[in-house]
Formats: structure tokens, sequence, C-alpha cells
């Protein structure tokens, strides 16, 4: 069976690299290509939306759009599939990339108390999407070319791989991406994401004493995010939680009762210190604590990316000048224009000040091109999934921040108008990495990077109009704060907090101070900051569900460790597409759902009796765990090749 060569990790010249397909002068888009990859855009933009609202991390699109893709496109096309495929994938990762990207500020206009206008969200992220791109263009021919072999892209050769392995229908990982969409879709159909027939919260809360509570949300989407995530980023999420929930919350409580009669939450007039529940502990000290915990890890993630901005630069503009033209055409340059105008345009919309439209304009485009550079580098040493989006993300609103402040630009519609220059920046660096990840994979299998460049557009553009579609769509959900707010949106909430704090001057300091200390403390000890921030941020119910996922995956491997590699190999790699397919089924479900309740197609029940209780959730558990292991501990042999099967 034909592989990847070796010099596709390096070792010749970039310029000499003979692709896996020969055929970069040959166009292989077509109409169908183009619906196909629309579907793909639509389908990944949505549910990285939700999923990513909901849990704070998201999964790259590449690998899981090849899959479907190739699955797709087999039912029309038998043969001469393959550059067809790639195109798909890249379709895939536009989506994704958007949605990464935009759930990380837009909602936070959201938590402020303003709205989500469809079509300035839609004219923020347009402008990033070309603007990125634009960027990307001219220096992707050194980026992908010249530095071919010393930057890796680890993540594009993961997907390149695929697209060999697949380069027939799509094989089994089609087959275990179905099973795992229908066992998503099915339970969250049943449980009170759509039907609530079911409860699926398993929650255990002690209000005395020692204030505690452990809770779990049985969620095939939270589950398959941990199985793809591993163990190290899942035990550290669930490290965080374990600390709020289990002994800051506790310590908070036992102080509080010490309260006199009177004293009053400080943001919220209505609870007395001394009645604080876990939940109020938790929404008005914890939280912000944990926000000071992720501005620390992202200013230390920024202070660290200092030389590499600098040699990033440096070494790009440099080596552009060395860099032979490629596949080129005019599209990155026009690109280029309308994203700078649009940036102008889309500032003076929403802020109806000239000045403001043309400072914070210059200031957005000069850090989005700093950071896109930085991004489209940094992609090719540790991929797109390892992003340090939220330090490069809070720098950049850090300094706009500032600049609001000192210009007096207070209000809160100047906030609200920050924030979407924040989602400028933010989608700008986020297309940079999905974007010259996907250029790689078009250079190491032979596609035409002009070809895949207008069909990322396309595939950005979608995703931002599907995106801010499903945010406005959300709205209500997403205003929800307290222990029972639906989506958790830590990324949106850091930033609606720095922004809306630093101007206001309503931050609570003394727990963002706090949040900070613990953070600096836990790099000294080589932490990863963020993720154990985003970990005490988030709910344990999100993270608990998260370490079953990644568990799962340990037990796969420990059981296939007596089987030969090519089983083991096949029964993780079936592991990945079953949960990326349970992604897919349980947001896509979840996102339905939620159309159907909005407008009064359905009404979300409320279990009662044995159907509400923890027993039923345990219950759940137990089936989602056997729905995941069994498919997967089925495979006893590895898959045919070729030419076993000639």
């Amino acid at each position: 069976m034909k592989k990847l060569s070796k010099d596709a990790y390096g070792g010749v010249p970039g310029k000499d690299y003979v692709p896996y397909e020969n055929g970069r002068k040959t166009n292989a888009g077509s109409p169908l290509v183009l619906v196909i990859g629309t579907i793909l855009a639509v389908i990944f933009a949505a549910s990285t939306a939700y999923s990513g609202m909901k849990a704070g991390l998201t999964v790259a699109a590449g690998i899981p759009g090849a899959i479907l893709g190739s699955g797709i496109l087999s039912i029309f096309i038998r043969k001469n599939t393959f550059l067809k495929k790639n195109i798909l994938q890249s379709m895939a990762s536009g989506g994704e990339s958007i949605a990464s990207g935009i759930i990380f500020v837009l909602p936070a206009i959201i938590l402020i108390g303003g709205k989500v206008n469809f079509i300035q969200g839609i004219l923020v992220g347009v402008a990033a999407v070309f603007f990125g791109i634009g960027i990307l263009t001219f220096v992707q021919d050194y980026l992908l070319v010249e530095e071919h072999g010393k930057l890796m892209y680890p993540e594009s050769m993961a997907i390149s791989e695929s697209l060999v392995a697949l380069n027939g229908t799509g094989g089994s990982s089609l087959k275990y991406m179905g099973i795992g969409f229908g066992i998503g879709g099915v339970i969250t159909a049943l449980t009170t994401s759509v039907f609530g027939v079911l409860n699926n919260v398993i929650d255990y809360v002690n209000e005395s004493f020692y204030k505690w509570k452990f809770s779990m949300e049985v969620n095939p989407m939270l589950a398959a995010i941990g199985f793809i995530v591993g163990t190290d980023v899942s035990i550290m999420m669930f490290a965080g939680s374990i600390l709020a929930s289990m002994a800051v919350v506790p310590l908070i409580g036992y102080f509080s009762i010490m309260a006199q009669d009177g004293f009053q939450v400080w943001n919220a007039a209505s609870v007395h210190i001394s009645a604080m529940q876990v939940a109020d502990i938790a929404g008005s000290y914890v939280k912000y604590i944990g926000a000071g915990m992720m501005i620390s890890g992202g200013i230390i993630g920024a202070i660290k990316l200092i030389p590499t901005i600098v040699n990033s630069v440096k070494a790009t503009l440099a080596g552009r000048k060395n860099a032979e033209a490629g596949d080129r055409d005019s599209v990155g340059v026009i690109a280029l224009i309308i994203g700078v105008i649009l940036t102008f345009v889309f500032g003076f919309v929403i802020s109806g000040n000239p000045a403001i439209a043309l400072l914070a304009g210059i200031i957005a485009l000069v850090l989005a091109l700093l950071f896109v550079i930085v991004s489209g580098r940094l992609t090719g040493t540790i991929g797109t999934s390892n992003l340090p989006v939220s330090g490069m993300t809070i720098a950049a609103l850090v300094i706009l921040t500032l600049v609001f402040l000192m210009m007096g630009w207070t209000s809160n519609h100047d906030i609200q108008t920050l924030l979407l220059f924040g989602t400028f920046i933010v989608v700008s660096i986020s297309v940079a990495g999905g974007y010259t990840q996907s250029q790689k994979v078009t250079f190491i299998v032979g596609g035409r990077p002009s070809e895949i460049r207008k069909y990322y557009l396309l595939a950005g553009t979608i995703g931002v109009i599907i995106v801010v579609g499903v945010i406005g769509l959300l709205s209500g959900q997403l205003a929800i704060t307290g222990a029972n707010t639906p989506f958790a949106l830590p990324q949106a909430n850091l930033m609606a907090t720095l922004t809306s704090g630093i101007i206001q001057g309503n931050l609570p300091w003394h727990m963002i101070i706090v949040g900070i200390v613990f953070g600096i403390v836990l790099y000294m000890m080589g932490v990863s900051v963020m993720t154990f921030a985003i970990g005490f941020y988030l709910p344990i119910s999100t993270t608990s569900i998260i370490l079953v996922g990644a568990l799962l995956r340990v037990l796969v491997e420990m059981i296939s460790n007596k089987k030969a590699k090519e089983v083991k190999n096949e029964r993780l790699s079936a592991g990945v597409s079953l949960s990326s397919g349970l992604i897919a089924g349980a947001s896509i479900i979840g996102l339905i759902g939620i159309i159907l309740q909005v407008t009064g197609v359905i009404k979300v029940g409320t279990p009662t009796g044995f159907m509400s209780g923890n027993a039923i959730a345990w219950i759940l558990l137990a089936i989602l765990i056997i729905a995941i292991l069994l498919p997967i501990l089925m495979i006893n042999k590895a898959p045919k090749s070729e030419d076993e099967d000639a």
C-alpha cells in the first residue's frame, strides 16, 4: 500500500519534495465537493461552538472531517477522490477554527448584559477570516516550503497520514463515527438537554459544616472530549475542580459561618454571607479566583511568547524574501484588502465613532498581524490544538482595554465595541492556525494551495454565519449564570470579567489577586496554569465526566496491551473516530433540541420519581461506558491492506 515518503517529514529541501500525488496543477474541486464541504463546515462549526462553550475545550476537525468527507464522497464517486478529500478536510477545519475563535470572546457581550447583533458579528468574523488568510498568503511559501522539516506541523502530518490511510471509501472509521453519532444523539435526546425524560446529573452536596459538592454530568460529548485529549489534560482539569470544590469552597464556607447578620455577598445583596450555600460561594467567590488564575496563565504565556513573536516576524519576513513563488493567485491580496477595509467599516458601524474606528482598528490590525504570523509558525511546532490562543487574546485585550480606558471610552456600549475588536483578533489567530495546518497538508499530499485558499475562505465565511447564529440562538441560555448555567463559557467569562472590570473599576481584586498568585505558584511548580485554571473555573460536573472519558482510553490501552500492536492501534483509532461521532451527535442533536424548544415545537420535561434521582444517572453512566467500550473492544484483528484485498 502506497504510503507517505520519509521525505514528507524532512530530509530534503521543500522545493525538492515530491508530494504523495504529483497533481498540484490539477483542480480537484467540483460542485459536489463544494456541497459536501459546505455541509462539513456547518456541522463542525455548529458542534465545535456548542461543545466549546459547554466544556471550554475544542477538538480539531481535520481527521474527523477527512473520515466523514471520505465516506460521503464515496457514495457518489469511487475513483480519483484523494485530492477532493483534502479539500473536504480543509473545509471542515475552516468551520471548526472559526468556532474555536469566536466562542472565546463574542459571548462575553451577552455576559455583560449586551446583545450579539447578527450582522455586526458576521462583519467582524468575515473581516478576521479574510485578513488572517490574506496575511498568511504572503508568508506561507516560507513557512511551509522553505521551513520544510524544520517546522514539523505535527497535526498536519497526522491528517496527511489519515488521508493516505483513507484512500478508499473511508473504511471502518466512518462506521465508528456513525455508531458514536447514534449513541450521542440518543442519550442527548433522552436527557435534560432535549426532552428531559431522564436525569443525567449525579449530584452530592453537603451544606453543613464542611461545605462541598461533587457532581458528574453524564454527557456523551464531554466523555468523548476526554477520550480524545487523554489523561494529561483531563487529570489536570479535574485537579483544578477538586481544589475548588473540595478545598476552597469549604474553606470560604467555614469563615462565612462566622459572619455577622447583615453582611451580604459582594455581588448579591439579597444573600447574607452567613447563609451562603455551595452555589453562592462558587459563583461569587471561587469563580473569580479561577479568573485570576487564567489571567496569570495568559499573561505568563504572553510574556513567554515575546521572543517567539520577535523571532517569528524576523524569520518569516526574512525568509519571505528568499522563498520561491509557489502556486499564487490574486485571491490572497484581494482577501487582505477586503479584511482591512471591513475592519474599519465594522469599527465605525458598531461604535458610531470615527475616532474609535480608526484608532482601535489600527491597533487591532497590528496586533492581529503579529499574532497571525506567530500562530502560523507555532502551528508548525505544537499544532493547532495546543496553540496558546488564550494568552495571545488576553495580551491583545489588555492592550486594547487600556487604550479605551485612557481615551475615556468607558460606557457599556464602548465595552461591547472593545469585545468585538477582541473577537476580530482571536478569530484571526484561530484561522491562521487552521489555515496553515490545512495548507501544509496540501503541500504534503500534492493539492493546489490556491484552490485550498478559496475553499477555506468560503468555509470560514460559512463558519462565521453558523457560529454567530448559534450564539444568537443560545443567547437566553448563555445569559444564565450561577450553578445551573447550561454553558460554562470559561474563556468568554474571563474576557468579560477582565475588560469590564478594568474599565469600570469593579473587579473583585482580592479574589483576582489570589488567583494570580495561585497561577504564579503553579507556573513555578511546572504545572500547566491555563489547563488547571480552566478546571478550577469549570463545574466539577464537567471535568469529572471528561476524566471518565480519558480513563476509558487508558482502559482500552491496558486491555489491548496483550494484543498485537496493529490491533491496539486499530482500537485506539476506532475510539477516536467513535468519540468524534459522539461529539458531533450530541452537539447537533442538542442544537436541534434547542431550536425546537425556542420555536415552541417541544417543551423540555422535568424528570420525576426514579427518573429524577442519582440512581438513573448512574445507570445512564454505565450504559454510556458500555456503549463506548463494546464496539472498540470487539475489534480483534488489524484492517486489511489494499494489497491483501487485491
